[in-house]
């Protein structure tokens, strides 16, 4: 009996997916990768996903983990490989408002998470533009980071405990709801941000928190990124750490989303720099909003902020945010581009900026340049739009982008991953000590290479 055959005895004929039926699985959300996989299985249990890398690894076949789908660093490319999709895997095992914690299986999606939350008056912090479609496995797999990681941390911060399936189809039950487990080597965080190439993630135990009963929301207008990070400093010393978001959109951004959405313009005429920040309080009664306005006056005294618009209502806090949540859809918008995903020393944003114009001027002096960021937690998303079409042109400004953000201290891939992508970016910049390291646990945890094969790790 052949392997598709034998899957579909195991999890049924409807969830072995083959041809057309693949096709919409065959496609990143760029659309800068398109492939056709083997086959797409759609196992519902934690028992069905251990069967089918069972079968996988009897016969080498590769297989390459997905969830939302919603990468963009080519993650999930699967040419001639079996696609195991996550999506029926879709129960939330246990709900624990005194423990804080939530079970939710790797086919849970994230609004479901903050819906499920919300019922029992707390949050699941974890946010991002593609929440209505990422996936507990995905968000995990790729430790993703979001708008909230200034003050909840990133998806390892909230991540207690992991349910995991390896290669050779063992189940790895890591299912622990403790804040503290000194037990050995951490392998709940080896699994987060490995990409599906150690191990396929079937469930996790992730933290709540109190959820906030009042918000301050305001977009700031200011002249320099120096002056923005005092502001925030003194925000959070002033808040007691209530910031919740802090967010750079420059005056390019907003001038670009004001083309693509004009009705989601700013509403005062965009500065150098343009911030959306946010207060959040959990003490009944409070008003964050009065608090940062407060906070803001002195910034006005000083001269530091030009422009400020603070929401009054909850339909003018959702407009803002749908400023910045609008930056994949305005950013996507060219069939050439170069986007990038860097981190950078909070005291080196401002100079990094600096230096990528002008390099970025000296490759190709037709480019236009596209910067938001997470400006709490220094994560730059650097988009280019060069002004010719050629694969080794847009390598070298990719290239360019590395190199200045690993020259001042910084990373190459902040929170979308490495996948694809950035696997020359690897082997170039990541202490080779650590590659070997990396490529010996893969060995050891997958040594037949069928997880994901040819992703996040480059060839010795």
């Amino acid at each position: 009996m052949d392997l598709l055959a034998r899957l579909r005895d195991l999890i049924g004929p409807a969830h072995v997916l083959t041809g057309a039926d693949a096709a919409g699985f065959g496609r990143e959300w760029t659309g800068h990768y398109q492939w056709q996989p083997l086959a797409v299985v759609r196992p519902g249990s934690t028992a069905e996903v251990a069967g089918v890398l069972r079968l996988a690894h009897a016969t080498g076949t590769p297989v390459v983990p997905v969830s939302g789908n919603t990468g963009l660093n080519g993650g999930t490319v699967a040419e001639g490989a079996l696609m195991l999709s996550l999506a029926r895997m879709t129960q939330i095992r246990d709900l624990n408002p005194a423990a804080r914690t939530i079970t939710a299986e790797a086919g849970v999606v994230l609004e479901t998470l903050h819906a499920a939350a919300e019922a029992r008056g707390l949050v699941f912090p974890l946010t991002f533009g593609a929440k209505g479609s990422a996936m507990v496995g995905g968000f995990l797999s790729t430790n993703a980071g979001g708008s909230n990681v200034l003050r909840y941390g990133s998806a390892r911060a909230l991540c207690l405990g992991l349910e995991v399936v390896l290669a050779d189809g063992r189940v790895m039950n890591l299912l622990s709801a403790l804040h503290k487990d000194n037990t050995g080597y951490d392998l709940r965080d080896l699994m987060i941000g490995a990409e599906g190439t150690l191990g396929v993630i079937t469930a996790a135990v992730l933290k709540l928190a109190p959820a906030p009963v009042a918000y301050g929301t305001a977009l700031l207008g200011m002249g320099s990124l120096g002056a923005a990070l005092d502001l925030l400093n003194r925000l959070q010393a002033g808040s007691g750490g209530a910031v919740e978001a802090f967010e750079f959109m420059p005056a390019g951004y907003m001038h670009r989303l004001g083309r693509i959405k004009p009705d989601l313009a700013c509403p005062f005429a965009p500065q150098p720099v343009n911030i959306l920040v946010e207060l959040a309080s959990t003490i009944p009664g409070s008003d964050p909003a009065a608090q940062m306005e407060d906070m803001l006056a002195g910034a006005f005294e000083a001269g530091d902020l030009a422009e400020a618009v603070v929401a009054t209502s909850g339909a003018q806090r959702r407009k803002l945010w749908a400023m910045r949540e609008a930056a994949a859809e305005i950013t996507f918008t060219q069939p050439v581009l170069v986007d990038t995903d860097v981190a950078l020393p909070l005291d080196r944003l401002e100079a990094w900026l600096a230096r990528m114009s002008v390099r970025l001027a000296a490759i190709d002096p037709e480019a236009e340049e596209l910067v938001v960021a997470h400006l709490g937690d220094g994560n730059i998303h650097y988009t280019a739009y060069p002004g010719r079409d050629d694969p080794a042109h847009l390598a070298a400004i990719r290239a360019a982008v590395a190199e200045e953000a690993v020259a001042m201290g910084g990373s190459f891939s902040a929170e979308h991953g490495v996948g694809l992508s950035k696997r020359a970016t690897m082997a170039a910049h990541k202490d080779p000590v650590a590659l070997d390291v990396m490529r010996a646990i893969k060995a050891a945890l997958d040594p037949a290479g069928i997880l994901n094969p040819g992703k996040t790790i480059p060839d010795a």
